[in-house]
């Protein structure tokens, strides 16, 4: 909108420049439109640097959402990892428990097969 603003003030200066009325009433206007163009350049300028302004602070805050996610996932990669990692150390310790009670077992059939034997 400002940029269509900006040419056309740019066309009525060039428009009233082309009509070299001389009179102080088209000298006036000349000016007004003249002063007009370079507010509209001075507008189109700053809504350029707002909008790029804009554009950092979102892109900022994109970064800024984006670090938070990767460390969100980070910390959850390593809870999943120490939660199977202790998992694996009791199915571990389940597996060697049940071995030795397996042992235990065969030691009391041994011991009961040798009793038998001497009796």
């Amino acid at each position: 909108m400002k940029t269509k603003l900006f040419v056309l003030a740019a066309a009525a200066v060039l428009a009233l420049s082309a009509c070299k009325n001389e009179t102080a009433e088209a000298q006036q206007q000349a000016a007004e439109a003249a002063a007009a163009a370079d507010q509209a350049g001075e507008a189109t300028i700053d809504a350029a640097q707002q909008g790029a302004e804009a554009a950092a602070a979102a892109t900022g805050e994109a970064m800024g959402e984006v670090a938070a996610n990767v460390d969100q996932a980070a910390d959850a990669t390593a809870e999943a990892a120490n939660d199977a990692a202790a998992a694996a150390a009791n199915a571990t310790a389940d597996a060697a428990q049940a071995t030795a009670d397996a042992a235990q077992e065969m030691a009391d059939k041994a011991d009961a097969a040798a009793d038998d034997a001497q009796n």
